[in-house]
């Protein structure tokens, strides 16, 4: 039987420069005017022999990286501003949700790691996920028939105390029926 290969982690010639000389790369690589075969001949005067190529595949792989940060930090930022505007809210959901974009974008990128990925392991993930949903949804539920249950005794108690006037028993009912109908509101 065959050894069972570790995934490693990528690494070029570049990563192993040293950093001030890999910032200056990284700048040039910024600068679209610069080719990767004028950065290899920079890299080559400054006694470092790589290749075009070399720089090409370091370029796409620190672009896939930088986009990769960059949209999840367009997510955070957009999530953060939603709860500074409705501070009130559960934002389970919207986690929920941006892990399960997380996992999706993550399967259907994984090219060759897919063929090593145990699919028990992604399946287990999204069961995972799902189960959490379900629990929300359940405790959500519960809460309004407890919430329900509360305003019902709330109103028979107040309803005995303020028995004598039917004109504040009236309003007594209207403002209940108003702040039950504000708690039971979705999401």
């Amino acid at each position: 039987m065959g050894e069972k290969r570790s995934k490693q982690r990528v690494t070029c010639k570049i990563d192993e420069l040293p950093e001030s000389l890999r910032g200056k790369v990284d700048v040039l690589l910024a600068d679209t005017s610069n080719s990767y075969e004028s950065i290899s001949t920079f890299l080559k005067g400054e006694g470092y022999e790589i290749s075009r190529s070399s720089v090409g595949r370091y370029a796409l792989r620190t672009q896939k990286t930088m986009q990769r940060l960059l949209e999840a930090q367009v997510q955070t930022d957009r999530l953060i501003q939603v709860m500074k505007e409705n501070p009130e809210e559960d934002y389970t959901e919207a986690a929920i949700m941006m892990t399960m974009n997380g996992l999706v974008n993550r399967m259907a990128t994984a090219e060759e790691e897919w063929d090593r990925m145990p699919l028990d392991k992604a399946g287990r993930l999204i069961a995972s996920l799902s189960r959490t949903k379900v629990y929300k949804d359940r405790v959500r539920q519960d809460m309004r028939k407890k919430a329900d249950i509360a305003f019902r005794e709330m109103e028979t108690e107040m309803l005995k105390v303020i028995k004598q006037d039917e004109h504040s028993a009236k309003m007594l009912k209207e403002i209940l029926a108003k702040a039950k109908e504000r708690m039971m509101e979705d999401d």
